[in-house]
């Protein structure tokens, strides 16, 4: 028999009021009438889709992008999508209609209203001074496979006469679909991008294998100059060096300042004992020519800049931000700059700097590798590890201690970060206007935030980090990318769920302040075969409807609950509800177990499962696990913070 006190008797009798209060609240407005909603001004939609670094780069250089606005049934919020065929895949998938209502109407750019002509490059454009109207989608012809294409993708192109359409196909390539045909084609089944997303990480970890490769064979140049015997300085022998060879640096100290390297040569030193002074007012050394490397040393007297706010003498307008930022980033001191040197290396170095340790402009398949950059102790005195600025770089096997960011990425598309050690600093990765990167096997511990990845980037994949004893553990912005098997283990905050069309699945998030944040207000992420186990406060929601966790049978293991599973196959007999309050206090209160099973409380839980209207804002699992997801994973994560 189990006894109730008083206190949680009142608790239970608000908790059940409170459940009706909100589930009567869902029906305070009735639903406008499809046929007198009208599109809005775009600015004033809840907008997702493309990446920041695309719609800023089509707005500021006059690009169209096709766009979609949807009204839904039970949700407040116009939704607006960069790209039509965003839209109808978000509206194929059963779970866009199970946490939204249906929708009332959807409207398209209409591109019969004007005469689009392609740019060289396939980008949208039409006459000066004409604007791009809408229509209803279902009545719209869809150009599809076109030349059309925003700067990182191609581009569905929709018109309100179909022979516009034709014509447009006829002149540019691509077919003509309906509506329909649009969202049977644009639907992307869960398996389906595990299996793109698996493919991504083979390829990318190979061609990280091979930058690695290409960059170690410089370390196998023939010794042609020995510093202190065959010249002076490492300037002179730098002069005397024939291309291709290796310039020895035998141990001692050496004072160089602002040194360019404009021969493909390898510095080789002989370890620590092998130092690159500065003068403390200024970069030590820039490579300036494709397959140059730097071994073996240690670097000391970096000057103290980490930014430059602006080129010299420069007025930039809005149309240069990316300069801007690559002034900021990417042109204060540094150990070593590479600089338009691809294929370049930095292996085993040692940097101790007040700025940054390693900046990579314009130097595609540059690596550092096996090197440790020793940063101020103050995140805010110091900046950054490594900067990769436009640059699809590799940075391996490294250690990185104090300074602001260990890694900062702008627009370095296809990036690689694995198998490295951060700590004591303000942000572990750090990515920024950059899509397509690899973030890989790295251990953060005692930052702001290991991982961050900011103005909504594409195709990014986080996987297999084990993020602890920070702030934030990690924190997505962005869409369709993947973030598995990462462990994040005694935070502030360990994992948050933001952006959009991404999956976040076998993740461990364990002993945190608060496990799990959902952020968005439009939340079309995935969130499958995580254990998500003794945090503080399991889940933290804000502001948006309800979020599903689950999909078909595959939902999340939530720690051992009072809840049945009577056939024994794996999934819990009911749907958990981790921010409920009565499922959130199935863990530490015993009688909120007994309010569970109330009539009215099993009644509302029913109905609410299967009627959108009248769930309460929150997160719902449908299929809660019985048992641990990635259960060796969560034993040696928690294993390693018991007491």
């Amino acid at each position: 028999m189990t006894f109730v006190t008083p206190g949680a008797v009142r608790a239970a009798t608000a908790v059940l009021v409170g459940l009706l209060v909100v589930s009567s609240g869902a029906f305070a407005l009735g639903p406008t009438p499809d046929d007198q909603l009208r599109p809005v001004p775009f600015d004033r939609t809840l907008s997702t889709g493309m990446t920041y670094v695309d719609v800023n780069r089509a707005e500021t250089e006059g690009f169209l992008v096709p766009r979609a606005e949807v009204y839904f049934s039970q949700y407040r919020f116009v939704v607006g999508y960069y790209g039509v065929e965003t839209a109808a895949g978000e509206l194929a998938a059963p779970e866009t209609r199970a946490g939204f209502g249906d929708p009332l109407a959807v409207f398209v750019s209409d591109f019969s209203t004007v005469s689009p002509v392609l740019t060289p490059e396939g980008h949208l454009t039409a006459e000066r001074g004409r604007a791009v109207g809408w229509t209803r989608a279902e009545d719209a012809s869809f150009v599809v496979d076109s030349s059309a294409r925003a700067p990182s993708q191609p581009l569905a192109v929709s018109f309100s006469a179909r022979a516009d359409a034709e014509a447009f196909a006829d002149a540019h390539g691509g077919r003509v679909v309906d509506w329909e045909t649009l969202q049977r084609t644009a639907e992307n089944p869960l398996d389906r991008r595990r299996d793109r997303f698996d493919r991504r990480i083979a390829a990318q970890q190979a061609w990280a294998d091979d930058v690695a490769a290409d960059g170690r064979a410089l370390l196998d140049r023939p010794v042609s100059v020995v510093v202190g015997a065959d010249a002076p300085t490492l300037a002179a022998a730098l002069d005397r060096a024939p291309p291709n060879t290796t310039v020895r640096l035998p141990p001692g100290t050496y004072d160089v300042t602002n040194l360019s390297v404009t021969t493909p040569v390898t510095i080789a030193g002989s370890g620590n004992d092998t130092v690159l002074r500065g003068n403390g007012t200024d970069s030590v050394l820039l490579l300036r020519q494709p397959h140059t490397a730097v071994s073996s040393l240690r670097i000391t007297g970096v000057g103290p800049n980490g930014t430059q706010r602006r080129p010299h003498g420069e007025n930039l307008t809005r149309e240069d931000w990316s300069r801007v930022v690559q002034f900021a980033y990417g042109r204060g001191d540094a150990g070593v700059v590479m600089h338009r040197a691809n294929g370049s290396l930095v292996h085993d170095v040692t940097i101790e700097t007040p700025a940054s340790g390693v900046v990579v402009r314009f130097s595609d398949r540059a690596a550092v590798v096996d090197s440790r950059i020793e940063g101020s102790d103050d995140p805010w005195d110091g900046f950054m590890g490594v900067v990769l600025m436009q640059s699809r770089a590799l940075v391996e096997g490294s250690t990185f201690v104090g300074g602001r960011d260990a890694v900062y990425t702008h627009r370095a598309d296809g990036f690689v970060v694995r198998d490295n050690s951060m700590s004591d600093e303000r942000y572990g990765v750090h990515f920024m206007y950059t899509s397509r990167g690899l973030v890989a096997n790295n251990t953060i511990r005692d930052t702001r935030a290991g991982i961050i990845i900011m103005t909504r980037p594409v195709e990014n994949v986080v996987v297999g980090n084990d993020v602890r004893d920070s702030e934030y553990g990690f924190v997505p912005v962005g869409g369709d990318s993947y973030y598995a098997h990462n462990v994040l283990v005694d935070n502030d905050h360990g994992l948050s769920v933001s952006g959009h069309r991404s999956v976040y699945e076998g993740n461990v998030v364990a002993n945190n302040g608060v496990g799990v944040r959902a952020t968005t207000l439009f939340p079309t992420n995935w969130v499958v075969r995580n254990d998500v186990v003794d945090n503080d406060r399991q889940v933290e929601t804000g502001r948006g409807p309800l979020r599903t966790w689950s999909r078909g049978d595959e939902g999340n293991y939530w720690g051992p609950l009072p809840i049945p599973d009577a056939d024994g196959d794996g999934t819990l007999d009911r749907p958990y509800r981790p921010t409920g309050p009565v499922d959130g206090a199935l863990r530490d209160e015993p009688a909120a177990w007994t309010v569970s099973q109330a009539p009215s409380v099993v009644a509302l839980r029913a109905v609410g499962t299967d009627v959108s209207g009248l769930r309460s804002a929150g997160v719902v699992d449908q299929s809660p696990r019985a048992s641990p997801a990635n259960p060796a994973r969560l034993a040696n994560a928690t294993r390693e913070v018991a007491p």
